[in-house]
């Protein structure tokens, strides 16, 4: 009886320890476990911006763009793969990785007049919910 009796304390203390770690331990468990999900790019919370809104169609005025890769808790995220899909123009350079602020930059160029729609690709997978147009007259 003294050895069931041990048994059953034994594992009771074992079960109480294990309840007693998750409650005080599990929001920083959680934590550690997602961590991860600050790795992701989301498509909704990153940027995309350009300057001018409206150049020449000479081939020779450029448009700057700045892509911002963010994560769903609106922190940069790094050494993303960043590139371009747009209806008219030339875009340089065709793939760009996004540096310690999340950043990558583009320019665009134009020989024919029009409007530029264009959309951002990260890791050839994430396409970015905003988008932008550029005017070429």
């Amino acid at each position: 009886m003294d050895k069931k009796l041990g048994l059953l304390i034994t594992l009771f203390f074992l079960f109480f320890s294990i309840f007693v770690t998750y409650v005080l331990f599990n929001q920083q468990i959680r934590i550690f476990t997602r961590a991860s999900e600050e790795l992701q790019p989301s498509a909704e919370k990153s940027l995309i911006f350009a300057w001018p809104l409206s150049a020449k169609s000479d081939g020779q005025e450029k448009v700057t763009i700045n892509v911002f890769v963010r994560n769903e808790k609106d922190r940069s995220v790094e050494n993303r793969t960043v590139s371009l899909i747009t209806n008219l123009g030339k875009v340089e350079p065709q793939i760009q990785t996004s540096d310690k602020s999340g950043k990558a930059t583009f320019v665009l160029t134009s020989n024919q007049k029009g409007t530029a729609n264009i959309q951002a690709v990260v890791d050839n997978q994430i396409y970015l919910r905003k988008t932008i147009s550029i005017k070429f007259d």
